[in-house]
């Protein structure tokens, strides 16, 4: 049962990929989900001893299912890294190719090692005796949880840089890795148990299997699927705000542009004052002008200097390329009017 939950919750997480991270060039987070997705749905009992008779019957379709949460799971992790300036040697080190190819090489050379037998759906369980199984599932669950550690390092990172609803995704992706650690650190010891015959040690601490295992998938997911929806409401709220400032800042330009006309009515900026963010730095670019230029008179009230400052700041926000421009302007280099 909890592995038809992780499954569904995986293929509910591309789905909801596909649709929040529609036209972003970036696909990876997608392509590890779904690599992921397929690696649990083949971990389904019935699908399971459906699929393994088509590669022979003998469960090479384990061996085929844990290469693919390796590969998931490294993307997954090169995709968390990419997504922030945070790479410290160690966390490139994990989520690296060499260290992915040296476990698939390693794991699959041992795998054709066990004494495997006909398909079962409860491969550890019946064949986990074996200390080349154990060998073969320690070394797969300890890259499993290296790359987890990794990515645990970086949404901590995350979590610690971000500010308001953005520390929700990163405080569940920190959850969901370190969930995955302890699930890789269970496995790790009950392989240790049950090939040393210590079956009531391994029994224990199989009963936190399931629940980690559900909760890893379950905090993953929500962390990955939630930050295309906090992206969303984040450049939602801030078009809201931009245009209440265009509009608030609007009757102190038209004033500037009367004194001293700037290039907001010429074709050259059409497209740019068709964008909101372009006409709010474009206003307070011209407003500026207007203020510094000896030729003309224009002055402003301590009101309108406190809405030119927050209409800055929101450009802060924004783009930082677009306020070192507007300060050009605002010293009199009007060479961007020329171009």
């Amino acid at each position: 049962m909890i592995q038809t939950l992780v499954a569904v919750l995986m293929w509910v997480l591309v789905a909801s990929l596909l649709i929040l991270r529609r036209g972003r060039p970036d696909r990876s987070i997608t392509y590890a989900s779904l690599t992921i997705a397929i690696a649990m749905t083949l971990n389904v009992d019935a699908i399971y001893l459906a699929v393994d008779p088509v590669f022979g019957g003998t469960n090479i379709t384990t061996l085929l299912s844990d290469a693919l949460l390796m590969i998931g799971l490294f993307f997954l992790g090169r995709a968390a890294m990419k997504a922030g300036e945070y790479r410290p040697r160690l966390v490139r080190a994990a989520v690296g190719r060499p260290a992915l190819i040296l476990a698939l090489v390693t794991t699959t050379a041992l795998f054709f090692f066990i004494d495997r037998g006909a398909s079962t759906a409860t491969f550890m369980l019946d064949l986990g005796d074996q200390p080349v199984t154990a060998a073969y599932s320690m070394i797969g669950f300890t890259y499993c949880g290296i790359v987890l550690a990794a990515m645990l390092a970086l949404a901590t990172r995350q979590l610690g840089v971000a500010t308001g609803i953005q520390r929700i995704p990163a405080f569940l992706l920190l959850l969901g890795s370190a969930c995955g650690v302890g699930l890789a650190v269970v496995v790790l010891v009950m392989d240790v148990a049950h090939v040393a015959g210590h079956l009531e040690l391994m029994r224990m601490f199989g009963e936190a299997y399931g629940p980690l295992s559900l909760l890893t998938f379950l905090f993953l997911c929500a962390g990955f699927a939630g930050q295309p929806v906090v992206r969303s409401l984040r450049d939602r709220s801030r078009r809201a705000q931009i245009a209440q400032i265009v509009e608030e800042l609007e009757p102190l330009w038209q004033r500037a542009t009367s004194v001293r006309p700037g290039l907001s009515g010429t074709d050259a900026l059409g497209a740019s004052l068709n964008d909101p963010e372009g006409r709010l730095h474009r206003e307070v670019v011209e407003i500026r002008d207007a203020m510094i230029d000896p030729r003309v008179t224009f002055e402003v009230t301590p009101t309108e200097v406190a809405l030119l400052k927050r209409a800055e700041a929101q450009l802060l926000g924004l783009d930082s390329g677009v306020v070192r421009e507007g300060l050009r302007a605002d010293r009199g280099d009007n060479s961007w009017e020329r171009t």
